[in-house]
């Protein structure tokens, strides 16, 4: 076996962790500005602080889907097929944040900005349940038979471990939320994302830490245990920083955290991509599931272009737009006329 399968089993971990870490702030925003913010006034600043960049986040899950679908398509199909009812709702939780966000400024009314609001909080808790769910069946395992297809019914993908990858990625989307909106916000905002870091940020990862023993205790080895202590050390540091008022260090230390984490799990699952609950037999691996050597080197030659641009285009925006939002520089919510084309005038 060449080098080529590992190489992609390691870039898909790396855009897994890009999404976890780019999104999860947006995820984690929009299920505050539902369950935890109330002021007109404060939902508008956490819209304005993750306005510029949403979409541009969203690219890297479609890239972690669309380099699996490639490089290892037997993966693909028995996890997404597998996972086929999940899926279909975290699509679905996706389009509603999307459509949340862009329609919610266009009406006045309290009524309006509300049924929007709740689109933009439960699209945000779906789309990250349904998203650590997949994550950890991933890495624990699904009824597969030798065909690599679910045995059981619909539900038959809904076992504690999917559960506590849910809630991992919940509670790090919260987590990360607000120490992002204290680095990224002034006033109430900043304020609010701080206490909420230090008081309920600690909680809020424990599924993750979960999630991450239970994988070395599963199949990890002496290497992985370092960096999953590693990871559990640097996210109790960032619990530090936030509580000195250090919201760039904070910030760092809390995706530096995840980073160890997703490295700690996906080193600790390789060479096995999609266990199976019947039989370690039918285990998907690097080997069994990957394409070709040649297309895996077609996809390399276009993944070491494609994915420096990825990097440097999303790192302009993180710079331009980079400074602090607050109230103050908002302008006044004003309603948006339809448009209404007039009859045309009659001739004689």
């Amino acid at each position: 076996m060449t080098m080529l399968p590992t190489i992609w089993f390691i870039l898909i971990a790396v855009l897994w962790l890009g999404y976890l870490f780019l999104e999860g702030f947006d995820l984690g925003v929009g299920m505050r500005l539902f369950f935890l913010t109330r002021k007109e006034a404060d939902k508008r600043v956490m819209l304005n602080a993750i306005g510029p960049v949403w979409d541009g986040n969203e690219v890297w899950l479609v890239t972690a889907i669309g380099a699996t679908f490639a490089a290892f398509p037997f993966w693909y199909g028995s996890l997404l097929s597998a996972l086929y009812l999940p899926m279909v709702f975290v699509l679905l939780g996706l389009i509603f944040r999307a459509v949340a966000i862009e329609y919610r400024g266009k009406g006045t009314s309290d009524r309006w900005r509300r049924g929007w609001d709740a689109a933009l909080g439960l699209g945000s808790l779906v789309a990250a349940f349904g998203i650590g769910a997949t994550l950890a069946l991933t890495t624990t395992g699904l009824p597969l038979n030798a065909n690599g297809d679910r045995v059981g019914g619909a539900f038959a993908w809904l076992t504690p471990w999917a559960i506590v990858g849910g809630l991992a990625v919940v509670g790090f989307a919260l987590a990360h939320a607000s120490v992002f909106l204290a680095l990224k916000t002034d006033g109430p905002v900043r304020v609010a994302g701080r206490r909420f870091a230090g008081l309920v940020g600690p909680i809020a990862l424990i599924p993750l830490a979960v999630w991450l023993i239970g994988v070395q205790l599963r199949t990890g080895n002496p290497v992985t245990w370092v960096i999953a202590i590693l990871a559990i050390a640097v996210a109790v540091g960032a619990w530090f920083a936030n509580r000195a008022g250090r919201e760039g260090w904070a910030f760092v230390s809390l995706g530096f955290a995840l980073a160890l984490t997703v490295g700690a799990i996906f080193a600790a699952s390789y060479p096995v991509v999609l266990p199976s609950t019947i039989d370690a037999r039918f285990d998907l691996t690097v080997a069994n599931a990957s394409s070709t050597p040649y297309t895996l080197s077609v996809m390399s030659v276009v993944a070491g272009f494609g994915v420096p641009l990825v990097l440097a285009y999303q790192a302009w925006t993180y710079w331009v737009f980079r400074k602090r939002v607050s109230a103050t520089q908002l302008p006044a919510a004003h309603p948006v006329e339809a448009a209404v084309r007039r009859p045309m005038e009659q001739h004689p």
